[in-house]
């Protein structure tokens, strides 16, 4: 058992009624991510992982913008940034004429088909539109590996370790909490008791087979060949698409341990013996045609996919999150990020009713909103799957004729590169029927009627840009009762439109007495003046001309979507919807 229990907050071990307010199990990134969550928020957390060691293979190979976005706290996404790979650029290749001889073409199996001349070969930007929101407009190429590295390290400068070799083997419910059983090989079985459990340990997950959560879905019969390795001959900067009839074969620009991940489907009863490279060379011949020569690998593998979704996300104080509550094909890059996302989404909630700051109720929210986004993520990669493995005669044919030009044809038009971005980006992801969402005028969720209606800006339950990208500065309103907080807040928020709406002698006493009384929960920040991009919203009623926008307000949430929003000053809206989450304020100041 290596690594050090969570010190820092000092539960573990210390005879209180709980070993730690949370129990993590899997220390992938989805549960490392989610330990970083909580124990920035102040929340005890304890992760262990049945694995002796750490992952040395790449395995999941990109991160997504969005995915960035929500690590962008203390540096993280700019350290993820510096150990990968950013690539915007995806080549695509058509085939050309067959080379070789007739004898040798008419030798060539349906499902090998023959070297080809170099085909010709599209370069086209996915993330030159729509990226005026973000700090990050590209596609970030870093092993699994490496990105776990990246959040070990962060865990262990603030004190908190990895209990490694221990396996979930119980666990029992009771309205207070959860009562586990941990097993290590050659120990006895020891006992946590914790508030929360959630099940991070992967598609296998011991949590949600003793959770008694099913998991429902298919497998697929195509198996894959796998290879991190080097490659000459092959053209940097971008990824690498070439299609055929057979399928597809994939160069992904990985940066390390190797230079290439290459991905190719096996055609059905091709081989019994071990993954070689000689196996990925003659793959790599036959779908590119090029004089592109493989070698040094640091994995080869074969593997086949699945497509699975949990029943339910939680059952009591169980949860579930990424790959034990959903795994798909690999194609978009959407399956390490969607479980990341999982566990930012899911973390400052249970931080806030670890602390106090909100009823249980509020975890509900956490399947209500991360299931539909996991049902969207899986019909998308099974369609982009099928597409490129069918067998169906009509999609052959369209992969080894039109599909790569008319794809880069289409891929031209600025829209479809925009629609593109923010699709694959996951900067699009939004819950626009969480029961945690507020509008002035809204039909589902929280409302809070008798203020100004936005017609302009993001909605509740959809992603905040980015502030300072393509916005307004945005400065602190005033940090003088901060310190009256125990604990990081949660929520911000952003106070739009002209600096003298706010600062007006009763407005500004109005919002010091606001901020003390809410100071535990929420941080308060002011755009010196209404910017006039999309987000700044223009309430009907206050708009004076099109080009000032009147004032309003967002209370954003720690995961940056949009919770509540209102036109006007008035702040009532802010404290109903905080009290409704089960928040209560500081009494006044004497």
């Amino acid at each position: 058992m290596a690594g050090a229990g969570n010190a820092a907050n000092g539960r573990v071990g210390t005879g209180t009624a709980f070993d730690a307010d949370v129990l993590i199990v899997g220390a992938g990134p989805t549960g490392l991510a989610l330990a970083r969550e909580l124990h920035s928020l102040g929340v005890a957390a304890m992760i262990v992982d049945s694995a002796p060691d750490a992952v040395h293979e790449s395995r999941a190979l990109a991160i997504q913008a969005r995915t960035l976005e929500v690590l962008d706290r203390n540096s993280l996404a700019d350290d993820l940034v510096t150990a990968g790979n950013p690539t915007g650029t995806l080549l695509l290749h058509g085939r050309g004429r067959r080379r070789g001889s007739a004898h040798a073409r008419s030798r060539a199996a349906p499902d090998h088909p023959a070297p080809s001349r170099r085909a010709p070969s599209h370069a086209v930007p996915l993330f030159d539109e729509a990226i005026g929101d973000t700090r990050f407009p590209f596609l970030l190429f870093l092993s699994q590996a490496g990105t776990e590295r990246v959040l070990v390290d962060r865990l262990a400068s603030a004190g908190v370790g990895i209990r490694r070799g221990l396996t979930l083997t119980g666990l029992s419910q009771d309205d207070d909490g959860v009562t586990c059983t941990l097993e290590s090989p050659g120990v006895p079985a020891r006992t946590v008791r914790t508030r929360y459990v959630v099940g991070c340990d992967g598609a296998h997950s011991a949590t949600r087979h003793l959770a008694g959560i099913g998991f429902s879905g298919h497998a697929f019969p195509q198996r894959f060949l796998l290879a991190d390795l080097e490659a000459d001959g092959l053209e940097t900067g971008g990824v690498h698409v070439y299609l055929s009839g057979a399928g597809g074969l994939f160069l992904f620009p990985l940066g390390s341990p190797a230079g290439w991940r290459l991905l190719v489907m096996l055609p059905p009863g091709s081989r019994t013996g071990p993954v070689t490279l000689s196996l990925a060379q003659a793959a790599v011949t036959r779908y590119t045609g090029q004089d592109i020569l493989v070698h040094h690998p640091v994995w080869l593998t074969e593997f086949s996919i699945s497509s699975r979704l949990a029943d339910r996300f939680a059952r009591g104080r169980v949860f579930l999150a990424g790959d034990a509550a959903h795994i798909h094909s690999p194609a978009g890059a959407q399956g390490m990020n969607t479980g990341i996302q999982d566990a930012v989404n899911l973390g400052w909630k249970l931080a806030l009713v670890c602390r106090g700051d909100a009823g249980a109720d509020l975890l509900a929210s956490y399947e209500r909103e991360r299931m539909p986004v996991a049902r969207s993520v899986l019909a998308f990669t099974d369609r982009a799957f099928r597409v490129a493995t069918s067998q169906h005669p009509l999609l052959r044919g369209l992969r080894a004729g039109p599909v790569i030009p008319a794809a880069a044809l289409l891929l031209r038009s600025a829209r479809v590169r925009r629609a593109s971005f923010r699709l694959i980006s996951e900067l699009s992801i939004r819950y626009p029927r969480s029961p945690r969402s507020a509008d002035k005028g809204a039909r589902a969720g929280l409302s809070v009627e008798g203020l100004p209606r936005l017609t302009r800006g993001p909605r509740p339950g959809e992603r905040f840009p980015q502030p300072g990208m393509g916005a307004a500065p945005v400065v602190p309103f005033d940090a003088t009762d901060v310190g009256r907080a125990s604990h990081p807040p949660v929520f911000r928020l952003l106070l739009c439109g002209p600096a003298t709406d706010w600062s007006d002698g009763p407005s500004e006493r109005r919002m010091r007495d606001f901020q003390a009384r809410w100071a535990h929960v929420l941080t308060v920040e002011l755009t010196p003046s209404a910017p006039r991009s999309r987000w700044s919203a223009a309430p009907r009623a206050a708009a004076t001309s099109r080009r000032r926008p009147g004032t309003a307000h967002y209370l954003l949430r720690w995961d940056g979507y949009v919770g509540y929003r209102s036109g006007g000053t008035d702040l009532d809206g802010v404290a109903a919807y905080l009290l409704a989450l089960g928040a209560r304020p500081f009494p006044p100041a004497p």
